[in-house]
């Protein structure tokens, strides 16, 4: 395991993506437990590429046109959805209803992380294109697992922090509903925009 390989993937992790929007917002707006049981759930969504990976269906999604469009375009489905959540956000979790604090349960805070990144196809040609770079033509699948469960551990030890800071600036805000809502729905702004670039995105 090479040091070019941690700092690539650190470099990876820590730009701010749909993973990190998510896990921000949601330690925002519920704390840092929450955001890092979001963190969690995006780390999760990373085992299905990763298994795609290692048993070759990344390559067949790379092939094939009308797979990956229709991955695609649940992504950004599911973008939208998420986005739309966050702008009708009413910033305190106090004046929501009993369905609303129902969905901030740890199942749908994981949930919804998990579905983030399964959806997400750059995450299948990230793995296909990234991880074979570093390994040699006689590297053994434990190799390439190996690299995927570091490239795992360091999506949650980033997010994490995330979270953390996240949670210290929402306690900050506490008192401001106006300015927690808006700070949920700039986060929810942003994971539109990305919807429309993964949209518009020609690979």
């Amino acid at each position: 395991m090479s040091l070019d390989f941690l700092l690539t993937s650190l470099i990876v992790v820590v730009i701010p993506g749909t993973g990190v929007i998510y896990t921000v917002s949601v330690a925002l707006s519920r704390g840092r437990r929450s955001g890092v049981i979001a963190a969690v759930g995006c780390t999760l969504g990373i085992v299905p590429h990763l298994i795609a990976a290692v048993f070759g269906l990344s390559a067949f999604l790379h092939a094939g046109a009308l797979a990956f469009r229709i991955l695609k375009y649940a992504g950004v489905a599911y973008l939208l959805f998420l986005a739309y959540t966050m702008l009708r956000s009413k910033g305190s979790p106090e004046t929501r209803g009993r369905a609303e604090r129902k969905d901030q349960a740890a199942g749908a805070v994981i949930t919804r992380g998990i579905l983030l990144n399964l959806l997400n196809p750059k995450l299948t040609l990230f793995f296909f294109a990234f991880l074979p770079q570093f390994l040699s033509t006689d590297a053994s699948l434990a190799l390439l697992v190996g690299l995927g469960a570091v490239f795992m551990a360091m999506t949650f030890a980033v997010f994490a922090v995330y979270a953390a800071l996240a949670a210290r600036a929402g306690t900050a805000f506490a008192s401001s509903t106006r300015i927690r809502r808006r700070i949920e729905q700039s986060m929810g702004l942003l994971l539109a925009g990305f919807a429309v670039r993964l949209a518009l995105s020609e690979e």
